[in-house]
């Protein structure tokens, strides 16, 4: 059985796509996941399933569709991939530092990707980045670093505007669910 956390996009913020996480953990245990727990109100899952990535957002995103009516999008990592994704943050200690100093707020984040970044898309990007917005792709995530808050950067912005679908997630979090994958094995 692999261990694989699901990353819900846009529920439970400013009062839209409101889930239950209880709700939701009985839902998705209905579909055949295992040891499903959630973490805060923003759509974490953690579970254990047998069936391929593909197959499980497929099923995930129809599960919430029959139960809720929302069509949401499901970003789904392996505990091996959160793992990696914690131990490899492109920015260095000194950095995330004086942008947190900076900021009001997180500053370092995470932006999961259901695939790879297509040239296209990156060169869009390559423009919104400065001194103060930057970013780091690695694999089908983009660590962002903020010297402002998320809630006014255009960099921040263009990743809602791309072709692919993703979910944001602050440091804070990825790092949590990372520990709470561990302290379950």
């Amino acid at each position: 059985m692999t261990v694989y956390i699901a990353l819900l996009r846009g529920i439970n913020v400013g009062g839209k796509n409101k889930i239950k996480m209880a709700e939701l953990r009985e839902s998705l245990t209905a579909i055949g996941l295992e040891n499903v727990r959630t973490y805060i109100q923003s759509g974490n899952i953690l579970f254990q399933s047998g069936k391929q990535e593909k197959k499980l957002s497929e099923e995930i995103e129809h599960k919430i569709m029959q139960d809720y009516r929302l069509s949401i999008p499901v970003t789904l990592r392996t505990r091996e991939e959160l793992e990696q994704i914690t131990t490899a943050c492109p920015f260095s200690t000194e950095e995330i530092t004086k942008a947190e100093a900076d900021s009001i707020g997180e500053s370092l984040y995470v932006a999961f990707f259901s695939s790879n970044l297509s040239k296209v898309n990156l060169e869009s990007l390559q423009k919104f980045q400065n001194k103060n917005e930057k970013y780091h792709i690695q694999n089908k995530e983009i660590y962002l670093l903020f010297h402002n808050s998320i809630r006014n950067s255009k960099l921040a912005n263009q990743l809602q505007k791309l072709d692919i679908q993703s979910t944001t997630r602050n440091w804070k979090t990825v790092n949590k669910l990372a520990e709470i994958v561990k302290a379950a094995e």
